[in-house]
């Protein structure tokens, strides 16, 4: 039968049973009285003939095409975030499901063209996800679907969201040089994210601040100087530098929280241009858990970005049918490196 299409007929016929016996097997109803034996022999026939379901027409029977969809700005093309695509996918696969992933760089008349695709192609759901935490406006066709928001934040369309818990990985990052003792002659590196592109910050700034701030005053610390500067490997160079030449001897910060990676890379070299050394003369510990973090040297310790878990997350709940708009967090564990030393 190569070169065709095998059918619940053949398998059927193979078996030696009705097309409905084995309609009710292969369907995994069990709503009608058929013996074991005959089931065995219809799974026996379906593998031993390689009988594939025919899913555009079960879709048309059930509405269910055990497709979904994830339509994202930059995810898939970031290698950053590469690892939510990971999860997502495992996650589809594990429970039979077919994901589309489309991109639409941001764009909103593609955005608006690849979910139209997305939908007329029936898919059973949609995750609807940003490279960067922000707050977003979609297309109204989402509305009243089965959807997930992954890593942003809507209003008004009762769906659940799914975010790294970055107030909770600010904590994170401030227990970690408090417990090594520096409690005064902390500064951060990047702040909210305030700059001139960006005047209201972000919202990842802001988070991963409030927990920074909330952990020293908790622990009754010195609360930490803070520099505002774009995330990127330059500033954190530049401002670093200027650091170091208005604090000598003494006032020569002991610690360095870095809002990102990137920052933190700048930071290293300007630490070494100036003949210091981490963590000899300053501790550093950081956000995102990026490749560069373990291709410092030192090694980086910092807070990791969930990337695998938000998007297998994301996947569970739309499966599950968990649409309740409530946000869900992830929690951001430390990669503890050799950054940090206890303060002497």
């Amino acid at each position: 039968m190569a070169g065709r299409r095998i059918t619940m007929a053949d398998v059927a016929r193979q078996a030696g049973v009705s097309r409905t016996a084995v309609s009710f097997v292969l369907g995994n109803r069990h709503d009608m009285r058929i013996s074991a034996q005959t089931r065995e022999r219809v799974m026996l026939a379906a593998q031993e003939l390689g009988y594939r379901p025919n899913l555009t027409a079960r879709g048309l029977r059930t509405s269910v095409t055990g497709t979904i969809g994830l339509v994202s700005d930059t995810i898939a093309t970031t290698p950053f975030a590469g690892e939510v695509i990971h999860g997502a996918l495992d996650s589809a696969t594990t429970r039979g499901q077919v994901l589309f992933i489309a991109e639409t760089e941001g764009d909103p008349a593609t955005e608006a063209e690849v979910v139209a695709g997305l939908l007329d192609r029936q898919v059973d759901g949609l995750v609807y996800a940003t490279m960067y935490t922000r707050e977003v406006t979609p297309p109204p066709s989402l509305r009243g679907r089965p959807l997930v928001f992954l890593n942003c934040l809507v209003e008004g369309f009762g769906a659940p969201t799914v975010i790294p818990d970055e107030h909770a990985a600010g904590r994170t990052a401030a227990r970690a040089l408090l417990e090594a003792g520096h409690r005064d002659g902390v500064h951060v590196l990047g702040g909210h994210h305030v700059t001139a592109r960006t005047p209201a910050g972000a919202l990842a700034g802001h988070e991963r601040m409030q927990g920074i701030l909330e952990a020293f005053d908790e622990a009754g610390a010195c609360p930490p100087v803070v520099t505002e500067c774009a995330w990127e490997p330059d500033e954190g160079y530049e401002h670093l530098r200027a650091i170091l030449r208005s604090n000598t001897g003494d006032r020569l910060p002991t610690a360095l929280i870095c809002c990102n990676d990137r920052l933190a890379l700048g930071a290293y070299q300007a630490l070494q241009e100036a003949g210091l050394s981490v963590p000899d003369n300053m501790s550093v510990v950081s956000f995102d858990d990026s490749f560069l973090s373990s291709w410092l040297r030192p090694p980086l310790s910092s807070v990791a970005l969930p990337h695998y878990d938000l998007g297998r997350t994301a996947v569970e709940l739309l499966l599950a049918g968990d649409l309740a708009p409530v946000t869900h967090r992830i929690p951001m564990p430390l990669r503890t490196r050799s950054s940090i030393a206890p303060r002497s």
